[in-house]
């Protein structure tokens, strides 16, 4: 369970997670060692699952990205199992999501332009067979977020400060 103290650490980790354990110790109230006993927790928890660097799209050359909504005939695991193989394949789907109504899977997919989209498209499509797929450009991101709301997360009582 997570207490108030660890949820304001993960906020802070979420924000920037090069800032030292001992300015996020001082910002939550706590000395180094515990605080980063506490992260060491939350990793061997599972809750932080790893430290990554956030990219500019524009700079990386990854500035489009397109939406793709996929539609199969295919609804056993077998063909679930073989079409995850391939997406795993492919760096430019940055996200994969199996949906509930009228469309089975949803990609983000990342590229540079126009005829790169294209490309992968032609890629995807021989490497197996899929009912159908429409795909929207994003014009432009309006909002782009990498932290998640913690404020559902349920509270154990607070610990006492080690």
């Amino acid at each position: 369970m997570i207490d108030r103290l660890d949820r304001k650490i993960l906020q802070i980790l979420q924000e920037d997670a090069t800032i030292p354990v001992a300015e996020i110790g001082r910002r939550v109230g706590l000395s180094t060692t515990p605080c980063w006993r506490r992260i060491q927790k939350l990793e061997e928890d599972g809750v932080i699952l790893r430290r990554v660097a956030i990219l500019d799209p524009r700079k990386v050359n990854a500035k489009v990205t397109v939406f793709v909504s996929i539609t199969t005939s295919q609804h056993n695991e077998e063909w679930l199992k073989r079409f995850a193989e391939v997406i795993r394949d492919f760096p430019e789907v940055v996200e994969f999501y199996r949906m509930s109504g009228q469309v089975d899977y949803l990609l983000r997919v990342v590229v540079p332009d126009i005829e790169a989209y294209d490309a992968f498209y032609k890629r995807l499509i021989s490497k197996i067979d899929i009912g159908d797929v429409s795909s929207a450009f994003a014009m432009e991101q309006i909002k782009f977020a990498t932290t998640l709301p913690l404020n559902y997360v349920p509270l154990e009582k607070d610990k006492g400060v080690v």
